[in-house]
């Protein structure tokens, strides 16, 4: 598996405490929170860390809602070549 952007979605409102040890810890960012429910977004480099990121949510009791790929872009450059995010 190479490395892949995903959106995570968690059930509630996390504390500022928790959301730095997963921006910490696991590399993801806080993209939004909306309707109760916390968007996390990063680079995931294999499996393991992305099933290791499910195991913290679950010890935690955090539900997950739902872990969505997000889509390369591509950019194009101003020498008409195009290179992916």
């Amino acid at each position: 598996m190479r490395a892949r952007t995903y959106e995570v979605v968690v059930d509630g409102t996390l504390s500022p405490t928790f959301t730095s040890a997963i921006e910490t810890a696991q590399g993801f960012t806080v993209d939004h929170v909306e309707g109760g429910r916390t968007h996390f977004v990063g680079s995931v480099p294999d499996q393991a860390r992305l099933y290791g990121l499910f195991q913290l949510f679950q010890r935690l009791t955090i539900e997950l809602i739902s872990v969505n790929p997000v889509p390369h872009t591509t950019t194009r450059r101003d020498d008409g070549t195009s290179t992916r995010k």
